[in-house]
C-alpha cells in the first residue's frame, strides 16, 4: 500500500508541485512585475533576475530549489530502497514546470539532484564548469551538462534501468529547452546593474569578443560572424574584436594599443546588416587608420552614433528591418598593395559563367568608396565553374587587361567560387587585400540582387515542359501548399497526427513564405534554392535534403546542435512517414475512391456552374492526393537510402509506367495467337487495326484494346500538366506499340515481364511495401488530375460555341481564378455589353500569353539556374560535343551499351525511332513508357533515380543516364555514343 501511495504522490503531486508559480508570485508581490507578460513569457529563475533584479532572483532560485528538495525527499520517503523513483519524481516535476510556466526547471533539476546524489552532483558540476568555461557558448554547454549528468550518475549507480531514467530526464530537459525561448538572450537592462555579470558570464560572453571565436550573428551581427567563420574554415582575415550592441567599450579599448605603425580600422557590424536580403552597403560609416586609443574611442563612437543616421534609419524601413543594434569591429589594418572587390556571379550578367573584379593598386578602401575607378576583370575556368581540360589540369581565362598580377586574379577567383560553394551556392562579394605575401578576407557577404537562386533541378521533374497559365495556376499552389504544410510541421507544431492539413504556428517559421516555394521563368516551373536551403537548415537537415532524396546525390553535415534542436519537429515528420500507409488507407476509403466513382459521369452537358463545382470537388481531393504524392516518393528515397536496398531487389510491376506495357504485351502475345501465320505481313499499324476490324476474332482484340485504354488512357507526356492530351485522347502511339509488340517477336520478348528478384532482403521488404504504395498514388493522382482536364475541355467546348474563345486549347491560355470569375459574373447576369467587354478581356488575356508562350517555346533552351530576377538576354547554347568528349550525368539504370541516338521531344516521335536506338528526351513521366520500353538506352535532360523513365529502364534492364541538362542541344540524330549507366557517363564516338 506504502508503493501505491508513493506512485499517487509521485505522478499526481509531483506535477502539481512543479507548476506552483512561485516565481511569479514573488516577482508580482516585491516588484509589481508580471513575468507572463515581459521579456520571453517564461516564468523562470533567469526572468526573475532580468526583471526583479538580484534580490528577488536569489528569492526565486531558493523557492525553485526547495521544489526539487522536496519531490526528492517526497520519492525516497516512499521508496527507501530504489533511487530511481527519485529521478522519476523530478521528470515529472519538470513536466508540471513546462506546462504550467513554460521553464525548463534547470533549478529544480539541479538541487534535486544534489540531494538525491550529493557527490555525483559536485563531480558533474565540476565537469559542467570547465566544458562550459572551454565552449563558452550556453546552448552546447546545456547539452554537454546533461550530458555529463547522464555517465556520471550512471556509472555511480550501475543499474540498467536507472542509468535508463537518467537518459530519459536528460532528454526531456534537452527538449524543453529546445522548445522554449532561452531569457539569457535578453539584453541586459540598465537598472539591473547587480545582475548583469550573472547574465554575462552565462551567456557565454567573455570581457573582449575576438574572431577567433565561434560568434552568434543575432549577437554580434553577421559581418562579424562571418568573419569569425572564416578563420575557422583557414581563411586568412585579419586579426579582429568584436564590442556587442550595448556593451561597455573600455575593456575593448584598454586591450588594444594601436600605433602608426600597426593602425586599427574600425566597421560597422549591425543586426541585419550583409544578409542574403539587404547588404546595407554604404549605410554605416567606416574609420581608417586609427593610431591611438583615443582615436579609437571616438571611431567607436562615430560607428555606433551613425546607426541613428536617418539615412540608416530610413534604409531599415524600407527592407522592413527593426531597430536591432549595431556591433563595432575592429581589426589590424592590412596595408594593401593591391585590394579590390569579387563577385562569384556577375551581378549584371548573371548568365555569363564568370567571377567578377574590380581591382586598384593599394588598400580596398578606394574601390568600395567609389573614388577610384577600378580595373575591371573576368575569370573564366575550372576554379570558377567551367569544365576541367581532358588532361585533368586546372585552366583559367582572364578577361581584361590592367596592372594587377593575373596570379593574384586567379587566386581571387578560385577563393571566391570556393566560398561560394561554402554557402551553397549563394552568390558571394568579396572585399580582398593583398599584401604581397597574404591574400586576406576583409568582408563576405551574399549579393542581395542575386537571390533568391531558382533552380530547374527537381522542378523540372515535378513540372517538366513549357507550362501554360491554367495549369500553372492549379499546380503552384496545390504544390507549395502542402510542401509548406509539411515544412510547417518539421518547424512547428501543427496539432495531432490526423489532421494533415491544418495550419501551424512557429516562431521558427517566421519570415518563410511557402508560396514562394516554384515560380515560373520563361514559363518553365523554376523551385527556389534559397528558401529550400533555408527550411531545411532551420529543421536541422542539410540544405542539399531534397537532392539527396530524389537525386542520391551528396549533402553536408548540419551542425549537431542545430539537429538536436529540431529533434521534435523530425520526430513529426518521421510519425507521418511511419502512418503513411494507414493514412492513406483512410483518405483512399473516405475520398479518393467515391470520388472517382462521382467522376466515371461524364462532364458533358453539365453548366459552366456545375463544370466549376466538378472543379472544385476534383481539387479538394486533389489537395489531399498531392501530399501522398510527394511524402511516397519521398518515404521510398529514405527507407531506401537509410537501409541502403540495391534497386535491383525492387519489384516496380504495380508502378503505372511499368504495368501498362506489360498488359499491352501480354495483349500482343495473345493477339498474335489469335491471328493466321499467313496474315502477319503487314507494312504499318493501320494495316493491322484495319484487319482486325474486318476479321471475326479480331473485334475481341479490338475490345480488349479498348479495355486496355480504357484502363490506362489517363496518362499522358506529362500527367502533372493538363494542358496536355491523355492516352485516351490521342491513342496513335499505343497502337504503334501494340502493332509492334505484334509483329516483332524479339521486341515482345525484351518487354516481356522480368524475373521476380531472386533474393529479396528484410530491408528491401520494407522499401517495396512503399513502392507499391507510390504506385496506388500515383494512379490515383493522374487520374484526378486527367478528370481535371476533362472537366475544363468540356467548359472549353461550350466557350468556343459561344465564341468566348477563338480555339481549341486557348481556355488553358486563362487561370483558373479568372475563369471562375467570368462564370460567376455570368450566374449574376451582365448585361450584353458588360459581357461584351469581359469576353474582350479573356481574349486580350489569351492573346498576350499565347505570344509569350510562343516565344518561350521556341527559345533553343532555358537556364537550368536563375539567380534573382532573370533577364532575357540568355546567351546561345553551347556548341554540340564532338567525337571524344564526355558528359557526366546521374546513372539510374546500370549497364553499357553502344549505339545510335535519336533526339525525341515528344511522344508522337513513337514511329520515328528504330528498335536499338538510344533515345534523348528532355524529361519522363509514365506516359513516356510505350517510347522508352523499346530504347536501347536512354539518355535525358533532367530526372532522377526515382523518375519515371529510371523506374522503367531498371525493370526492363534498359541502361540509362538523367541529369544532363543542355544534352538535348550537346547531341543531334545519327551520333553514336557509348552509353555507361553504372557511372552516369555518355562518351561520344562519332
Amino acid at each position: 500500500m506504502r508503493e501505491l501511495w508513493g506512485s499517487l504522490v509521485v505522478f499526481c503531486l509531483c506535477p502539481v508541485l512543479g507548476g506552483l508559480p512561485l516565481v511569479d508570485w514573488l516577482t508580482r508581490a516585491l516588484v509589481s512585475k508580471n513575468l507572463a507578460h515581459l521579456g520571453t513569457g517564461n516564468i523562470s529563475v533567469s526572468a526573475a533576475f532580468y526583471h526583479g533584479g538580484r534580490g528577488v532572483g536569489i528569492l526565486a532560485a531558493c523557492a525553485e530549489a526547495s521544489k526539487g528538495i522536496v519531490a526528492v525527499l517526497l520519492a525516497r520517503y516512499f521508496f527507501p530502497d530504489d533511487p530511481l523513483w527519485e529521478v522519476v519524481a523530478l521528470m515529472a516535476l519538470v513536466m508540471g514546470r513546462y506546462w504550467v510556466a513554460k521553464s525548463a526547471g534547470t533549478t529544480n533539476v539541479f538541487w534535486g539532484i544534489f540531494t538525491h546524489d550529493p557527490i555525483g552532483a559536485v563531480v558533474v558540476v565540476f565537469f559542467a564548469l570547465v566544458s562550459f568555461t572551454l565552449v563558452r557558448e550556453r546552448a552546447l554547454g546545456r547539452l554537454i551538462s546533461l550530458f555529463w549528468l547522464v555517465v556520471i550518475l550512471a556509472v555511480r549507480e550501475p543499474s540498467h534501468t536507472y542509468g535508463v531514467a537518467i537518459l530519459l530526464l536528460a532528454l526531456l530537459m534537452a527538449w524543453i529547452y529546445a522548445r522554449i525561448p532561452d531569457d539569457l538572450s535578453l539584453e541586459a537592462l540598465p537598472q539591473q546593474r547587480d545582475s548583469r555579470a550573472l547574465f554575462r558570464f552565462f551567456r557565454g560572453d567573455q570581457s573582449v569578443l575576438t574572431l577567433q571565436e565561434r560568434l552568434d550573428p543575432d549577437t554580434v551581427g553577421p559581418k562579424a560572424a562571418t568573419l569569425a567563420t572564416l578563420i575557422a574554415w583557414g581563411y586568412a582575415v585579419p586579426e579582429g574584436w568584436v564590442l556587442p550592441p550595448g556593451d561597455d567599450p573600455q575593456p575593448l579599448i584598454l586591450s588594444l594599443a594601436p600605433t602608426p605603425e600597426a593602425p586599427l580600422i574600425v566597421r560597422s557590424s549591425a543586426l541585419g546588416e550583409d544578409t542574403a536580403t539587404a547588404s546595407a552597403a554604404g549605410q554605416y560609416i567606416t574609420i581608417s587608420d586609427v593610431t591611438n586609443t583615443r582615436e579609437l574611442a571616438t571611431a567607436i563612437l562615430r560607428c555606433q552614433t551613425a546607426y541613428n543616421s536617418p539615412r540608416a534609419v530610413q534604409y531599415r524601413r524600407h527592407h522592413h528591418q527593426g531597430d536591432r543594434g549595431l556591433a563595432v569591429l575592429v581589426q589590424r589594418q592590412i596595408q594593401g598593395v593591391y585590394a579590390g572587390v569579387a563577385f562569384s556571379r556577375d551581378p549584371v550578367d548573371q548568365y555569363r559563367d564568370a567571377v567578377l573584379i574590380e581591382a586598384v593598386a593599394g588598400g580596398a578602401e578606394a574601390v568600395v568608396s567609389g573614388q577610384v575607378t577600378p580595373e575591371q576583370y573576368r575569370v573564366y575556368g575550372s576554379m570558377a565553374g567551367g569544365t576541367p581540360t581532358a588532361t585533368g589540369e586546372e585552366t583559367l581565362t582572364l578577361e581584361g587587361t590592367g596592372t594587377i598580377p593575373p596570379g593574384i586574379l586567379h587566386q581571387v577567383a578560385q577563393v571566391c567560387r570556393a566560398l561560394e560553394r561554402r554557402y551553397h551556392g549563394v552568390p558571394q562579394d568579396l572585399e580582398w587585400s593583398y599584401d604581397g605575401e597574404t591574400l586576406w578576407i576583409l568582408q563576405c557577404r551574399p549579393i542581395t540582387t542575386l537571390t533568391p537562386i531558382w533552380t530547374r533541378k527537381i522542378a523540372a521533374e515535378v513540372i517538366p515542359g513549357v507550362i501554360r497559365p491554367l495549369t500553372w495556376s492549379i499546380n503552384q499552389p496545390l504544390t507549395c501548399g502542402v510542401w509548406g504544410k509539411l515544412f510547417t510541421l518539421g518547424l512547428g507544431d501543427t496539432g495531432e497526427r490526423g489532421d494533415r492539413y491544418a495550419n501551424g504556428d512557429s516562431h521558427r517559421t517566421q519570415g518563410l513564405d511557402f508560396d514562394a516555394t516554384a515560380t515560373l521563368h520563361f514559363s518553365h516551373a523554376y523551385f527556389n534554392a534559397t528558401l529550400l536551403g533555408e527550411i531545411f537548415r532551420r529543421m536541422g537537415l542539410p540544405p542539399e535534403s531534397l537532392e539527396f532524396l530524389t537525386r542520391g546525390e551528396k549533402f553536408t553535415k548540419p551542425p549537431l546542435l542545430s539537429t538536436l534542436k529540431n529533434l521534435p519537429g523530425l520526430w513529426r515528420l518521421l510519425q507521418r512517414e511511419w502512418h503513411l500507409p494507414e493514412d492513406f488507407a483512410v483518405d483512399a476509403r473516405k475520398w479518393f475512391k467515391p470520388t472517382l466513382q462521382q467522376l466515371q459521369v461524364s462532364p458533358e452537358g453539365l453548366s459552366p456552374d456545375e463544370l466549376l463545382a466538378r472543379v472544385d470537388l476534383i481539387l479538394s481531393t486533389l489537395k489531399r492526393a498531392t501530399y501522398y504524392n510527394i511524402l511516397a516518393p519521398l518515404s521510398v528515397a529514405l527507407r531506401q537510402a537509410v537501409l541502403r536496398v540495391d534497386s535491383g531487389e525492387l519489384d516496380s510491376q504495380r508502378m503505372p509506367e511499368v504495368a501498362s506495357v506489360r498488359s499491352l504485351v501480354q495483349l500482343a502475345e495473345k493477339s498474335r495467337n489469335l491471328l493466321p501465320m499467313g496474315q502477319l505481313n503487314f507494312d504499318s499499324c493501320p494495316s493491322l487495326f484495319a484487319y482486325l476490324a474486318e476479321m471475326p476474332d479480331g473485334q475481341g482484340i479490338l475490345a480488349q484494346f479498348n479495355t486496355w485504354l480504357a484502363q490506362y488512357g489517363y496518362l499522358s507526356e506529362v500527367a502533372t500538366d493538363i494542358a496536355v492530351p491523355r492516352w485516351q485522347e490521342n491513342p496513335r502511339p499505343m497502337r504503334e506499340l501494340f502493332a509492334r509488340c505484334v509483329f516483332d517477336s524479339i521486341q515482345r520478348n525484351s518487354l516481356a515481364p522480368p524475373a521476380p528478384p531472386s533474393h529479396v532482403s528484410w530491408g528491401a521488404k520494407w522499401v517495396q511495401h512503399r513502392l507499391n504504395l507510390k504506385g496506388e498514388v500515383a494512379e490515383i493522382y493522374n487520374r484526378l488530375l486527367a478528370h481535371l482536364r476533362w472537366t475544363l475541355l468540356a467548359l472549353e467546348q461550350q466557350w468556343l460555341g459561344l465564341g468566348y474563345l477563338q480555339g481549341a486549347g486557348d481556355l488553358f491560355f486563362l487561370t483558373l481564378p479568372e475563369i471562375t470569375a467570368f462564370v460567376e459574373q455570368e450566374e449574376a447576369g451582365m448585361t450584353e455589353a458588360e459581357q461584351v467587354k469581359a469576353v474582350a478581356q479573356l481574349q486580350d488575356y489569351i492573346t498576350y500569353r499565347q505570344r509569350q508562350y510562343a516565344q518561350d517555346c521556341q527559345r533553343p533552351h532555358v537556364p537550368f539556374v536563375v539567380y534573382g530576377q532573370p533577364s532575357d538576354n540568355i546567351p546561345p547554347p553551347d556548341p554540340p560535343i564532338k567525337a571524344g568528349q564526355t558528359l557526366q550525368g546521374m546513372g539510374v539504370s546500370g549497364g553499357l551499351v553502344e549505339g545510335v541516338v535519336k533526339v525525341v521531344r515528344s511522344l508522337d516521335m513513337l514511329e520515328q525511332v528504330q528498335p536499338g536506338t538510344i533515345l534523348v528526351i528532355p524529361y519522363s513521366d509514365a506516359g513516356w513508357s510505350p517510347l522508352l520500353a523499346i530504347a536501347q538506352g536512354i539518355i535525358a535532360e533532367v530526372g532522377g533515380s526515382l523518375s519515371h523513365g529510371a523506374i522503367l529502364a531498371r525493370e526492363y534492364g534498359i541502361p540509362a543516364v538523367f541529369a544532363l541538362p543542355g544534352v538535348m542541344q550537346a547531341l543531334h540524330d545519327g551520333q553514336r555514343v557509348r552509353l555507361d549507366g553504372q557511372r552516369g557517363t555518355v562518351m561520344v564516338l562519332g
